[in-house]
């Protein structure tokens, strides 16, 4: 056990709030997990991170297997508990598009080597290696 609430009341009390902040209803308890949408799901396994009250929270490609509108929703949703929380994230992503929409600062990495570190908007707009150029280049150029 994690050692959330000290009573089964404030347990309760403290999975209601985390489902508040992920934007789940309150029936979710009494739901199981096959009727969840992939969406639904990655909120609640936001919810269970936050419920902890960490300080920073490991994200792993937490868009990856969500349509673009949902990804979105999620983007937003860790943009707000980051500043409700104060939290700070180690986001692991290959998709630029949500790495550059949520992280102040980028570490790009090659068979496991960095290549190159910065702030994103840096690395993005002026990057220095011919590697993540080509991963910019790849992810930000629009084919006709």
């Amino acid at each position: 056990m994690n050692g959330i609430g000290k009573t089964p009341e404030e347990r309760e009390k403290l999975i209601l709030q985390a489902l508040e902040d992920v934007q789940m209803p309150e029936d979710s308890l009494d739901r199981f997990p096959h009727e969840f949408s992939g969406g639904q799901r990655q909120r609640l396994a936001i919810a269970r991170a936050v419920i902890l009250k960490p300080e920073f929270i490991l994200l792993d490609e937490p868009t990856s297997a969500l349509d673009l509108s949902i990804q979105a929703q999620i983007i937003d949703l860790l943009k707000d508990l980051q500043k409700k929380h104060g939290l700070s994230y180690v986001f692991i992503s290959h998709d630029l598009k949500v790495v550059r929409a949520l992280c102040h600062n980028v570490l790009v990495m090659r068979n496991g080597t960095v290549v190159e570190a910065g702030p994103t908007q840096e690395v993005m707009d002026q990057p220095k290696s011919g590697y993540t150029r080509r991963l910019v280049k790849a992810a930000f150029d629009v084919v006709a």
